[in-house]
């Protein structure tokens, strides 16, 4: 029986257009009208196939012909991803500005991959190897991060027939297997399914973040998730842009999805000119960006976050920690509303879809830390931006999230207006990690993390429980032991919890940092303590000159000389209060 996958149009409705006479599978990528605009058939009734359009429909017509691929959406993988801008459907932007200039036009098309470059590809296994999907079978220097060249999953065990070294395009065969199947550097994947893994494991070791507030109150595990809700100019890209700068993955996938544009102008400018602090290099050097701004269509912006986790997972399946960004779901979700809208569905809470929740944890569950098909251990750690409207946390997409995330870094204007940064509210964000992470800290950075962790949180706790009282009878009128928890709050919020992102050594510190400024404030609660019992009087405990000093600790590098000179001016000044009482 002959397939018939040319069809006509016979509805359109803004990016949902309806097409007739034609055979088509759900997720089908379909040429729609004359000039070709891309689309993916999103709902099948009756002899009506509803195509959501990738591009701008303005000016297409009923009768115009659709003709349908009969592939599903797939993203191409292989060595050239690394340093690549794409829009939200894999094209690379530089090759659509060579070909039309600044302003993208509609129905062109441009592979995800450079198919004429050469790349030297060495063999890590020799013929009559077995192999199966999964397997890794040479390798490519792309940048400085090795790209390693994968059996695609799936793939029957069989041995290796035939493997050569040398310099190949993508296209060329580099492997033939004794069951005749022919192996090139680059694989196809369709974006909407799970590449698959052996196991996945709990997650244990952190993210490392240089960011104190989450390095050491919120920490997040790799292979785990975290969403980081704010209201406009609270500085959600500022910190996703620092996490991308300083987090210890080795690869980066950031997702503009639907921010404004001069926001993913900065990020497109900014990227290739940071320093990788690791290597030296340029960051975009292990860096994948997809650009999708709000002005374009929404369709695109919806397939743009599928896009960005299929090739975090390719590069997971090679055993790299990757850590994604996607900035942000709310932009997201608004698109699936209006997709929704024009589908006629019936609307949810503020007219989302139904599926909201679902999408989203489908999304969010493909964050993990797994044992790959060759056996190594890879993680993809997602980190989503949520902007609800006029900062409202009880909106469905916050919620949503706040139910599928184990960390939860909640931006307060409040705290930026203040010029409080990052301006990550220590009240409302949690994290569910702290039990599995905590022989980690035990082992890898000092027994004494854990417990002054807990104690920085009770201390600040008890600041905001103090505050209500401050703020209707002053600071003076509280107990003596009070007023002492008031400046030691105040202390860790100056000291640890604010960070400069601009300055060359604030900007990132590390965990022996992290842990010496709360053992310094620590011993500064116990020796204030002890002299409140000596006797010594409150207003002389707060006025105490040496704790001044404390604050440019951060911006020492090799600070632990003048920390330790500030701590022992400490001892002394409380010993001569104590004499003096």
């Amino acid at each position: 029986m002959e397939v018939n996958k040319k069809g006509i149009l016979k509805r359109i409705a803004g990016p949902v257009v309806t097409a007739v006479n034609f055979d088509a599978h759900m997720y089908d990528v379909v040429r729609v009208g004359n000039e070709q605009l891309m689309g993916e058939v999103i709902k099948i009734s009756g002899d009506n196939v509803i195509i959501q359009v990738y591009e701008d429909t303005s000016g297409i017509r009923p009768g115009e012909p659709v003709e349908n691929t009969g592939l599903p959406l797939a993203v191409e993988l292989g060595p050239g991803l690394l340093t690549s801008i794409y829009d939200g459907i894999q094209r690379p932007l530089e090759v659509l500005v060579e070909k039309m200039g600044n302003f993208i036009e509609r129905g062109v098309s441009a592979p995800g991959l450079d198919h004429d470059k050469k790349w030297e590809f060495k063999p890590l296994k020799s013929v009559g190897d077995e192999v199966s999907g999964g397997t890794i079978i040479g390798e490519v220097q792309e940048t400085n991060i090795v790209h390693k060249i994968l059996v695609p999953p799936f793939t029957t065990s069989t041995k290796i027939k035939e493997i050569k070294s040398g310099s190949y395009t993508i296209d060329e065969i580099v492997c033939v297997l004794e069951n005749g199947t022919e192996l090139t550097m680059m694989q196809k994947w369709p974006v909407r399914l799970p590449r698959p893994v052996t196991q996945k494991l709990n997650p244990n070791v952190p993210l490392i973040t240089g960011l104190r507030i989450l390095d050491g109150l919120f920490p997040v595990a790799k292979g785990g998730t975290a969403a980081i809700p704010g209201p406009f100019g609270s500085g959600k890209t500022v910190t996703q842009q620092s996490l991308a700068k300083w987090s210890d993955a080795e690869i980066v996938v950031y997702i503009g999805c639907g921010e404004r544009g001069n926001e993913m102008t900065e990020v497109l400018t900014e990227f290739p000119e940071l320093e990788d602090p690791k290597t030296g290099k340029p960051l975009m050097e292990r860096t994948v960006l997809i650009a999708n701004t709000s002005n374009m269509p929404v369709a695109a912006r919806e397939a743009s976050v599928y896009t960005g986790i299929t090739i975090a997972e390719y590069f997971r399946d090679m055993g790299y920690d990757v850590s994604l960004m996607a900035d942000s779901t709310s932009r997201w979700a608004e698109a699936m509303r209006e997709i929704s809208s024009r589908l006629e569905e019936m609307p949810g809470e503020e007219g989302y879809p139904a599926y909201l929740a679902a999408r989203l944890s489908e999304f969010y569950e493909r964050a993990g830390c797994v044992n790959t098909l060759n056996k190594d251990s890879g993680s993809i750690t997602v980190i989503g931006a949520v902007s609800p409207p006029g900062g409202d946390f009880s909106e469905p997409v916050t919620q949503n999230t706040l139910r599928i995330v184990k960390c939860f870094w909640a931006l307060d204007a409040k705290l930026s207006q203040r010029r409080h940064f990052p301006a990550i509210n220590w009240l409302n964000s949690y994290s569910l990690y702290l039990n599995s992470l905590s022989s980690y800290y035990d082992e890898n950075v000092s027994p004494e993390w854990n417990p002054l962790r807990s104690w920085a949180m009770e201390v600040l706790q008890k600041e905001a429980e103090l505050q209500e009282i401050v703020q209707l009878v002053g600071s003076d009128a509280l107990p003596d032991a009070e007023q002492v928890t008031i400046e030691v709050a105040r202390m860790l919020r100056e000291i640890f919890l604010q960070q400069n992102a601009y300055d060359a050594v604030d900007t990132y510190c590390d965990h022996e940092k992290q842990l010496a400024l709360l053992q310094a404030i620590r011993q500064y609660a116990d020796l204030a303590t002890g002299a409140q019992k000596a006797g010594v009087m409150t207003p002389q405990i707060i006025a105490l000159k040496a704790k001044n000093d404390l604050p440019q600790i951060k911006f020492i590098r090799d600070y632990k000389s003048e920390l330790e000179q500030v701590r022992a001016n400490m001892e002394a000044e409380f010993a001569k209060l104590r004499e003096a009482a």
